[in-house]
C-alpha cells in the first residue's frame, strides 16, 4: 500500500493512540480486581505478561513518559552473573549483524569461525555500508579484536570448539545446509546453540535438531527475531484487543528490484562467472577468497567456489526467497494469528527475470525462482482448529506472500486487514492503523484520527477523534520508534539477551521437562518447535510452487516426535 506522508503522519499517530487506550484498558482489568501483578492467576497471565501489565500500570497511572524495557516486556529481565562466553560461526551477512547487535553485558564473543578471509576482515573491521554491521573494533575496542583476530580466529569449527576451552554457547550464522549439522556437533559437545532462521534446510533436519537438544539437554534457539520486536508485540496486542475487529486476511510482501547493471570488477578472478545485474545475492568474487578457496571448497561441503559464495541461488545450500525473506513474514503473520498451525498453501514460483542455472545464459543463472506468490490457509478463531476451537469449518484467514526481483516500490512488510480497521506493518519501522469509515458517512479512512472507546460490551474499540496521545501515547512511542528516542530495535540484541539469561537460569537436569503441558523452566520464544514451524511453512510452500498443486498440512509434520515431513521425497539438487 502506497501512502502519502500526512497519511503516515496519521496512522503512526493512531498506533500510539491505539496502543495507548489498549494498555490503559488491560491494566484497568488487573486495577478493579485490586490485584498486584504477581497475584494475578499464572493459568491467565504468563510471567512476561504480568510484568509488563505491571510496569504499565505503574507508569499510565502516573502519566510517565518512559518506555518499556524489552526485558521487561518479554519477561526475561536483566543478566544474573557474568556474561556468557561464546563464539561466532560464520561471519558473513547475519553473523555481522548479530555480533554488531549484542550486549556484552549479556554474551561475550570470545572466538570467531569463518572460511572466507574477506568476512573475517570484515567482522573485526566492520561494515561502514552497514550501520548494524559494527565489528569487534567497535563492538569491544581495537586491542581486543585484533586479540581474537590474531589467536582466536578458526576457518574449522570443530577445532575451535577443541581449543576454546571457555566457550559455553554458538551462535551459528551459516549457509542453510549447514545449520542442522553444525548446530547438532556443538549440542553433542556441550555448547548451547542460537542459530539464524531458517532452522534447516529440510523438516527431518529441523527434527533432528529438537531431538539432540532434547538428549543433550542444551538449548536451541532460532534466530526469528520478530518474537523481540517491541513494535511487533504492540501490533500483536491491538489484534488481541479486537480492536481491528475480525481479521480475515493479511498481505505480506517483500519485493526488490535486480534489473540494473551490476558493477564488474576491473581485474576479477578467472573463470568465475561474473554478476551481470546488481544482485546482493550474486556478488562479485574477491581475489582473496578465490585464492584461499579455489581448491578446498568441496572440503567444506560445496560441488564449486560460486556455489560457496552464492548458496542462497542453489536448491541445495538455500531454501529461495521463501527461506531467506518469507519465513520472516510469514513468522510475523503466524504471530498475529496466535500461532496456529496453516491448513493449506498454494503457490506459484517462477524464473521470470534471471537465467536458469545450466543453461548458460549469463544473467545471475540461479537454481530457484525469482518470483514467488503464495496464498496460506489458516484457521480463524471459530475453526475447529482456531483459538476458540469452534465448530464453523468456512472460518478461515487467508495470508498472502509475494517475492519479486523487478520492483521495489512498495517497502515490506505486512497489511493486517479487519472488519473495523487496518493495520500496516512497514519495514520493521513502523506501524499505521487506520479507522474502517462506518455505513451512512461516519468518520473513518486513511485521515481521521481515532482513539479508544469501550463498546457496549467494555472491550475497546476505535473511535474518531480530534486529537491524539498524551503523555502514555508517548511512553508507547518512544518504546516502539525511533522519534522520541533511539532507532527502532529490530529484536537482535533482544533475542541474544534472552538466550543469555536463559543459560544462566537454566537446570540441565530439568532440561526440557514438561508438567501440565508447560516446560518447567524458562525457554527462549522461539525455541526449536517454534522454528519449526516456520520452516514447515516456508519449505512446504516451495514444494507447493514446484508441484503447482495446493497442499494441506498434515498435523503430524509439526510433531518432532514422528517421522512424517512433506519434503521426504524432495530431489534439492534441481
Amino acid at each position: 500500500m502506497i501512502l502519502k506522508p500526512d497519511e503516515k503522519d496519521n496512522g503512526k499517530k493512531n498506533f500510539y493512540a491505539v496502543s495507548q487506550g489498549i494498555n490503559a484498558s488491560l491494566t484497568e482489568e488487573l486495577a478493579k480486581q485490586n490485584l498486584k501483578p504477581s497475584m494475578q492467576p499464572m493459568e491467565k497471565f504468563d510471567e512476561a505478561e504480568l510484568n509488563r501489565r505491571g510496569f504499565l500500570k505503574t507508569t499510565l497511572a502516573a502519566g510517565a513518559v518512559l518506555p518499556v524495557s524489552a526485558a521487561v516486556y518479554f519477561g526475561y529481565g536483566a543478566m544474573e552473573g557474568k556474561p556468557v562466553k561464546a563464539a561466532l560461526i560464520g561471519a558473513g551477512d547475519e553473523g555481522g549483524v548479530l555480533l554488531g547487535e549484542h550486549n556484552p553485558a549479556y554474551i561475550e564473543f570470545i572466538a570467531c569461525c569463518d572460511i572466507r578471509p574477506s568476512n573475517k576482515k570484515r567482522i573485526i573491521e566492520g561494515d561502514p555500508k552497514v550501520p548494524l554491521r559494527k565489528g569487534f573494533v567497535l563492538k569491544y575496542g581495537r586491542e581486543q579484536a585484533d586479540k581474537i583476530a590474531s589467536s582466536h580466529m578458526y576457518d574449522d569449527y570443530k577445532e575451535m570448539l577443541d581449543k576454546e576451552k571457555e566457550i559455553e554457547a554458538v551462535v551459528i550464522a551459516l549457509p542453510l545446509h549447514l545449520h542442522a549439522p553444525v548446530a547438532i556437533e556443538c549440542m553433542k559437545r556441550g555448547k548451547h546453540v542460537l542459530c539464524e532462521k531458517l532452522m534447516a534446510r529440510t523438516i527431518t533436519a529441523c527434527k533432528d535438531m529438537i531431538k539432540t537438544a532434547r538428549e543433550t539437554g542444551k538449548i536451541l534457539s532460532i534466530g526469528h527475531q520478530r518474537h523481540y520486536s517491541m513494535l511487533y508485540a504492540h501490533a500483536l496486542d491491538i489484534i488481541k484487543s479486537g480492536t481491528l475487529g475480525d481479521v480475515k486476511h493479511i498481505r505480506a510482501l517483500w519485493h526488490r528490484n535486480f534489473t540494473w547493471d551490476a558493477d564488474v570488477p576491473k581485474d576479477p578472478p578467472p573463470g568465475i562467472t561474473l554478476p551481470k545485474f546488481r544482485d546482493g545475492w550474486f556478488p562479485p568474487p574477491t581475489k582473496d577468497d578465490y585464492e584461499a578457496l579455489k581448491d578446498s571448497f568441496s572440503k567444506y561441503d560445496y560441488k564449486s567456489f560460486e556455489e560457496l559464495i552464492r548458496w542462497r541461488l542453489y536448491n541445495r545450500t538455500g531454501g529461495g526467497l521463501m527461506a531467506e525473506l518469507g519465513s520472516h513474514q510469514l513468522d510475523a503473520c503466524s504471530i498475529f494469528l496466535g500461532k496456529v498451525k496453516p491448513l493449506a498453501v498454494t503457490g506459484v514460483g517462477t524464473h521470470s527475470f534471471f537465467g536458469i542455472l545450466g543453461k548458460n545464459q549469463n544473467r545471475n543463472d540461479r537454481s530457484i525462482d525469482d518470483h514467488v506468490f503464495t496464498m496460506f490457509e489458516f484457521p480463524g478463531k471459530n475453526h475447529p482448529k482456531g483459538a476458540n476451537k469452534g465448530t464453523d469449518e468456512h472460518d478461515v484467514v487467508v495470508v498472502t506472500y509475494s517475492s519479486i526481483s523487478t520492483n521495489g516500490l512498495e517497502p515490506y512488510g505486512e497489511t493486517v486487514m479487519g472488519s473495523r480497521g487496518t493495520m500496516l506493518v512497514e519495514g520493521e519501522k513502523d506501524v499505521y492503523v487506520y479507522k474502517e469509515p462506518q455505513p451512512g458517512g461516519g468518520a473513518g479512512g486513511k485521515g481521521t484520527a481515532v482513539s479508544i472507546a469501550k463498546a457496549g460490551d467494555g472491550k475497546p474499540v476505535m473511535a474518531a477523534a480530534s486529537t491524539w496521545g498524551g503523555p502514555a501515547a508517548a511512553a508507547v512511542s518512544s518504546s516502539v520508534s525511533g522519534s522520541d528516542g533511539p532507532p527502532v530495535s529490530r529484536g537482535y540484541k533482544e533475542e541474544m539477551e534472552d538466550f543469555a539469561v536463559c543459560i544462566r537460569k537454566w537446570d540441565g537436569k530439568i532440561g526440557y521437562n514438561q508438567k501440565d503441558g508447560k516446560f518447567e523452566q524458562r525457554l527462549p520464544r522461539c525455541h526449536g518447535e517454534v522454528a519449526m514451524a516456520d520452516a514447515i511453512l516456508a519449505l512446504t510452500a516451495n514444494l507447493s510452487m514446484g508441484k503447482r498443486q495446493r497442499i494441506e498440512f498434515d498435523p503430524a509434520w509439526f510433531d518432532y516426535t514422528k517421522s512424517d515431513v512433506p519434503d521426504k521425497d524432495v530431489n534439492l539438487e534441481g
